[in-house]
C-alpha cells in the first residue's frame, strides 16, 4: 500500500475522472475503512461561487467520482463546504449552483458546534460546522492551488472550511504570522482526522491563487490517506520546497507528514508554476534577542504583501468587507489599504471578485530573486 498516489487523468470526462479517482484510492488503501451505512461527508473546495472552468473550486467530476466510490460501498455521501460568507440556505444554494454542483448529495444541515482540541498547539478550541462532526467519516476533496499567505492550498488548507465563513475572519486575526496560521489550520485538520483526501489537480491554479490566477491543465487526480502526507507530495510537484510552504513545514515539525513517503507515480516536479511567495523565508529566530531581531527585520525586508491594480477595481467593497484587521477602507470609490493594519492574511486578494488585488513580493526579495535567476 502506498502513502500516496498519483493518476493521469487528460480532462473531466466523468468516466476518465472515475477511473484516475479510483486508481489513486485503491492505491493508499482504498475505503475499506467504510462500512454500509456510514454517512460520509465530502469536504469540497468551494472557496467562492465561481464556474468549474474557473480552477478555483472543486470540480463537479471529481466530487461525482468521489461520491459514487462511497455509494457503491454502501456509503451515503453528503457534499458541502463553508466558503467565505453566511452559512446559510441561500449564500450556499448560490455557491452550490455556481460551481455546477446541483444533482450530487448536498449538505443543507447550516447549525454550527463548538468543538474542543485540547491537542491543538495553537487551537484549544473552534467554532465548527456542525455537518462535518455528525459525519461517520470526512473525505478532504481539495483542489490544487497558489494562495497569497500559504504559498499554495490543497488538503490541509482545504479543512479551514471546517470553520463557519463568517467565523474565519477571527482565527485570522488572532493569528498572524504564517507559521502561527499554518499550526492552527494543522490543529483543525489533525483534529477532523479525514479518513481519505483526493486532489482534484486536472486543472490546477497558479499565479494569483486561490481565485484569480491562471487556470492550467496538470492532468492529475492524487489521494493518500492523510492531508498532510499529500500535501507535501503536492508541494515538491509544484516546485515549491516543502520547508516554504508553511503549512508543510509544521506538518513536519510536528510528525504528521511523512517525511519520506512511498508514492506511486510520482510526476516529475513543474518548472514553471507560478507561486507567490507565502510571506517571505521562514526564519527560526535562532540566536537569543539578536537573532530574533534580526529575523524580524529580515522578515520585513522579505514580506509579501497585497497590491492594488486599479484599472481592474470594480469598486465593489468586498475586500474592505471581509478583511478581518479592518484594515481597508474605500476612498474615490478604491480600496485604500493601511499598511500598519494589515496582518497580510490575504483574504481580500482571496476574496476579489475582479482579480484587482495581487500578491506583492518585498523589493528585496525579487532583488535576490533576480540576482538568483
Amino acid at each position: 500500500m502506498y502513502d500516496a498516489a498519483f493518476s493521469k487523468c487528460p480532462d473531466y470526462d466523468g468516466g476518465r475522472v472515475y477511473a484516475a479517482v479510483k486508481e489513486a484510492v485503491d492505491a493508499v488503501g482504498g475505503l475499506g475503512w467504510l462500512r454500509p451505512g456510514m454517512t460520509v461527508a465530502v469536504k469540497l473546495n468551494l472557496v467562492s461561487a465561481e464556474k468549474p472552468e474557473r480552477a478555483a473550486t472543486t470540480h463537479p467530476a471529481v466530487a461525482a467520482a468521489v461520491c459514487r466510490l462511497i455509494s457503491e460501498r454502501g456509503g451515503v455521501p453528503v457534499c458541502g463546504d463553508s466558503p467565505g460568507g453566511p452559512f446559510a440556505s441561500a449564500w450556499l444554494k448560490r455557491v452550490y449552483s455556481a460551481c455546477g454542483l446541483d444533482g450530487l448529495p448536498l449538505n443543507r444541515d447550516f447549525s454550527e458546534r463548538r468543538v474542543e482540541c485540547p491537542e491543538g498547539e495553537r487551537l484549544r478550541g473552534f467554532d465548527c460546522t456542525a455537518w462535518l462532526l455528525k459525519a461517520d467519516a470526512i473525505v478532504d476533496v481539495c483542489k490544487l492551488k497558489t494562495h497569497g499567505m500559504m504559498g499554495f492550498t490543497a488538503g490541509v488548507k482545504n479543512m479551514f472550511g471546517a470553520v463557519p465563513g463568517t467565523k474565519k475572519p477571527e482565527l485570522h486575526f488572532r493569528f498572524r504570522e504564517k507559521e502561527a496560521f499554518a499550526s492552527a489550520l494543522a490543529d483543525i485538520c489533525a483534529h477532523l482526522r479525514p479518513a481519505l483526501t483526493v486532489c482534484d489537480a486536472v486543472d490546477s491554479m497558479d499565479g494569483n491563487g486561490p481565485t484569480s490566477g491562471r487556470p492550467r491543465r496538470t492532468g492529475l487526480v492524487a489521494a493518500a490517506g492523510d492531508p498532510f502526507t499529500l500535501d507535501l507530495c503536492l508541494a515538491r510537484y509544484i516546485g515549491l520546497e516543502p520547508l516554504r510552504a508553511p503549512t508543510v513545514a509544521a506538518s513536519l515539525r510536528r510528525g504528521l507528514a511523512k517525511e519520506s513517503p512511498l508514492v506511486l507515480n510520482e510526476p516529475e516536479p513543474l518548472a514553471d508554476f507560478d507561486i507567490p511567495e507565502p510571506g517571505g523565508l521562514l526564519f527560526e529566530g535562532r540566536g537569543g534577542a539578536m537573532g530574533a531581531l534580526r529575523s524580524k527585520l529580515l522578515g520585513r525586508l522579505l514580506e509579501s504583501r497585497p497590491e492594488l491594480e486599479s484599472a481592474k477595481c470594480v469598486s465593489c467593497g468586498r475586500c474592505r468587507d471581509v478583511c478581518p484587521a479592518s484594515a481597508i477602507e474605500m476612498a474615490d470609490s478604491k480600496p485604500l489599504i493601511d499598511r500598519k493594519k494589515c496582518i497580510k492574511c490575504f483574504c481580500c486578494q482571496e476574496f476579489c471578485p475582479a482579480g484587482a488585488l495581487h500578491v506583492r513580493r518585498g523589493a528585496v526579495a525579487r532583488l535576490l530573486d533576480r540576482e538568483v535567476r
